[in-house]
C-alpha cells in the first residue's frame, strides 16, 4: 500500500510540474488562435503522462534496458496521441471559428432586420398618415376648389407609387436573401440596358438639375439576367442622383476587364466618410441619421437600393465595390463577360 502511495505521489509531482509549465505557456499565448491553445493543451496532457511514467519507472529502479523499453513505448504512444490530437484539434478549431463567425453574422443580420423594420415602419407610417388625412378631407368635402382637389389626387398618386416601390424593394430583397431568385442569363448589350436606365432616371435628374453623362462607345456585352441587370444599373443611378447636389454630374462608363466586364457610376456627391464605406451596401443604410423620406433627395427610399444591387450582383457571380474619388464616389460592378 505504501508503494502504491509513493507511485501516485511521484506521478502527481511529475504531472504537476508539467501542468504548471503548461499553464504558464497558455498564459503567455492567451492572445493566439484557438488552434494554438488546443495544441498546447494536447502537448501538456501527453507530456504529463510521459513525465509521470518516466518518473515512476526511475523510482522503481528498473534496469537500463527495461527503463529504455518503457520510455520507447510511452514515447510512441505520445507521438500517436499528438498526431491524432493535432488533426482533430485543427478540425475542432475550424469548427469553433466557423461557429463564432456564424453567430456574429446572425447577430449582424438580426440587427439589420430590426433596423430595417424600424426604417420601413417609419417610411410607411408617414405617407399613410398623409394619405389618410387627404382622403378624409376629400371625403368630407372640406376641400372644394378643383385645383386643390387635383393637387390632393396627385399627391395621393405619388405617395402610393412610392410605397409600392418600397414594397417591391422589400419583396426583391426577400427573394435574394431567401435564395429564391432564379436568374435566366442571356447575352445582353450593356449599352441598351444603360440607355433604358438613364431614360427612367432622367426626370428625377432633371428636377434636381443633375447632368447624366454616358460614354459614347466601349459598351461591352455581358452575361446576365436582363431584368436584374436593369435593376442594378437603375438603382446605382438613382442612388447617385439622390445624393449628388444640384448642378452635379453623374457619369456612367463601362469596359472589359481580364475575364469580366465592368460598369462604373461616378458622381460628385462629395464623397462618403471612410467609416461608412464598408456599410454602404448594408440594408437600410442611408448615410444619414435622419429617417425622413426624401431627405437625401427627391423620392426618398427605404435604404434598400444598394443592398439589392449587392444581392443581384453576387447572384450573377460578380462583385460590387465603392471608393471615394476627388469630387465624389465611384461605384464599380464586375460581371461575367458574354
Amino acid at each position: 500500500m505504501k508503494d502504491m502511495l509513493l507511485i501516485g505521489l511521484y506521478a502527481l509531482a511529475a504531472g504537476g510540474v508539467v501542468g504548471l509549465a503548461g499553464a504558464g505557456a497558455l498564459r503567455l499565448l492567451r492572445g493566439r488562435s484557438i488552434l494554438v491553445h488546443i495544441l498546447v493543451l494536447l502537448v501538456v496532457t501527453v507530456l504529463a503522462v510521459v513525465a509521470g511514467v518516466a518518473t515512476v519507472a526511475r523510482a522503481m529502479f528498473l534496469s537500463g534496458h527495461d527503463l529504455f523499453v518503457v520510455l520507447v513505448t510511452v514515447s510512441a504512444a505520445a507521438v500517436i496521441s499528438l498526431a491524432v490530437g493535432a488533426v482533430f484539434g485543427r478540425r475542432l478549431a475550424a469548427a469553433a471559428v466557423w461557429a463564432q463567425a456564424a453567430r456574429e453574422r446572425e447577430r449582424r443580420l438580426e440587427a439589420g432586420r430590426r433596423e430595417l423594420v424600424a426604417w420601413v415602419s417609419h417610411d410607411l407610417r408617414t405617407p399613410l398618415a398623409g394619405l389618410r388625412a387627404m382622403a378624409e378631407a376629400l371625403e368630407d368635402r372640406i376641400i372644394d376648389d378643383q385645383a386643390t382637389v387635383d393637387e390632393y389626387h396627385r399627391r395621393i398618386r405619388v405617395e402610393t407609387g412610392r410605397m409600392t416601390q418600397l414594397v417591391d424593394d422589400l419583396f426583391e430583397l426577400s427573394r435574394i436573401n431567401a435564395g429564391a431568385l432564379r436568374l435566366v442569363p442571356t447575352t445582353v448589350p450593356l449599352r441598351d440596358v444603360v440607355s433604358d436606365a438613364i431614360a427612367g432616371v432622367a426626370p428625377l435628374a432633371a428636377r434636381r438639375k443633375i447632368h447624366l453623362v454616358a460614354a459614347d462607345s466601349g459598351w461591352p456585352l455581358v452575361r446576365a439576367g436582363e431584368r436584374e441587370l436593369g435593376r442594378i444599373v437603375s438603382n446605382l443611378l438613382i442612388n447617385s442622383v439622390r445624393y449628388t447636389p444640384e448642378d452635379g454630374t453623374v457619369q456612367i462608363t463601362a469596359g472589359h476587364g481580364r475575364d469580366n466586364v465592368w460598369l462604373a457610376v461616378a458622381d460628385t456627391c462629395g464623397g462618403i466618410p471612410d467609416d461608412d464605406l464598408h456599410r454602404v451596401f448594408d440594408v437600410a443604410f442611408r448615410g444619414e441619421r435622419s429617417r425622413t423620406p426624401g431627405a437625401a433627395g427627391s423620392g426618398g427610399g427605404g435604404g434598400l437600393g444598394l443592398a439589392i444591387v449587392r444581392g443581384l450582383v453576387e447572384a450573377h457571380g460578380g462583385q460590387v465595390a465603392v471608393r471615394n474619388t476627388e469630387r465624389g464616389c465611384r461605384f464599380e460592378v464586375r460581371l461575367p463577360a458574354a
